[in-house]
């Protein structure tokens, strides 16, 4: 059985510019009155230490939009707050993403001092033309000189990478990779470009202004980027992540694993004694709800047993080492074997896409390729 941990989720929503393929909540501001929202986030986190109280946090996670935009003695403010509404433990984890511009980087030893030990930095691309198509704001040289910055300030970093873009080959993704991972620390996260409704990539690909690599290069790449990262000694440990032994975000295992976690800031979603939080969207919205009550919780929704089953399914298929069902059943109050259709993983285990292993059930690297209609099979 593994331990899933307890996390601290915090949304920063700014940024400098809004990225063509980004879907999250990100918005652009002029201006932001730093000490009102370093005020407001402190508050919304004394709210649900209520909500939650006596609970181990094993993580902290600066997200966004660009956390490194905040001011680095809000993060440090906001550190100290969490260790003082909770007990913490002593590796605790605590991580921010950044952007690799000039700016940005400069600030990066203030954050250090202000307690991050773990930098996740937006690299996306290690080519000029790629960074531009993305809507990053630095280049490439900005980028490798942030990655020797964090290098040398953190104890632990990871950037990511963005594949299978226009234009990209197998042999080209190869080369970057492989680059990659001579610049890279104990940690890669590498996503496939994918179009989500709601961006500015949705109506410019559906217009035909760009197109994607088939499926055959989309799936070699994946296939590369599996065999190169095992060999630099980066295996995947989740669908898109990959990491030295021991060195997996333990965060983000927080959620893949079914703990609970409190998600504050606007947009911010949460885990907590069985319901699903989801903080108000708007960040002035946000701001105003949490200086009037406390805290800017749109909804707090109790998830019906089936649902929260579910949820851990396809939340753990995403582990390279699939489900253990003794997790899963201390998560859900219910048998893995009760949930999963027994039909539908016999027929994923015939195809070759689901083997059970001696805890539970995980994805062979065929059913990795087709995660979305292998869950469903197991869901049906």
């Amino acid at each position: 059985m593994r331990d899933p941990g307890f996390g601290i989720y915090i949304h920063w929503p700014f940024c400098l510019s809004k990225c063509p393929y980004c879907d999250f909540n990100s918005h652009v501001a002029a201006r932001i009155d730093q000490p009102r929202w370093r005020a407001g986030l402190l508050r919304e986190l004394e709210y649900f230490a209520q909500v939650k109280p006596g609970a181990t946090v094993t993580s902290i996670f600066f997200g966004g939009g660009t956390p490194s935009l905040m001011e680095p003695a809000t993060a440090g403010a906001l550190i100290d707050r969490v260790a003082s509404l909770w007990p913490t433990t002593p590796d605790l984890e605590i991580t921010m993403e950044a952007n690799p511009s000039t700016v940005e980087a400069n600030r990066f030893r203030e954050f250090r001092a202000a307690g991050i030990g773990r930098l996740s930095l937006g690299v996306q691309a290690l080519d000029d033309a790629s960074l531009k198509f993305l809507g990053r704001r630095h280049n490439a040289g900005e980028a490798l000189a942030a990655l020797e910055v964090a290098k040398s300030l953190f104890p632990r970093f990871s950037f990511d990478l963005i594949y299978a873009r226009p234009g990209q080959t197998v042999a080209g993704w190869q080369a970057e990779l492989t680059r990659a991972l001579e610049l890279a620390g104990d940690h890669l996260s590498l996503y496939q470009l994918t179009i989500e409704d709601g961006t500015a990539f949705a109506p410019a690909y559906a217009r035909g202004d760009f197109q994607l690599p088939g499926e055959d290069d989309q799936a070699a790449m994946f296939e590369a980027t599996q065999a190169l990262t095992q060999a630099a000694g980066l295996p995947a440990y989740e669908v898109s992540n990959h990491a030295a032994p021991g060195s997996a975000c333990r965060h983000n295992l927080t959620y893949w694993l079914g703990g609970d976690y409190v998600g504050i800031g606007p947009g911010a979603h949460g885990r907590l004694n069985g319901s699903a939080t989801r903080q108000h969207r708007a960040p002035e919205i946000w701001l105003d709800r949490v200086e009037r009550h406390g805290h800017a919780t749109q909804a707090s929704e109790a998830l019906n047993p089936e649902t929260r089953a579910e949820e851990l399914v396809m939340m753990g298929m995403r582990l390279v080492d699939g489900i253990d069902a003794a997790t899963f059943a201390a998560a859900a109050g219910r048998s893995l074997w009760d949930v999963v259709d027994a039909h539908g993983l016999a027929r994923m285990e015939e195809g070759g896409f689901v083997t059970r292993t001696a805890a539970g059930i995980k994805a062979t690297p065929a059913g990795m390729l087709v995660l979305n209609a292998l869950t469903a099979e197991l869901l049906r």
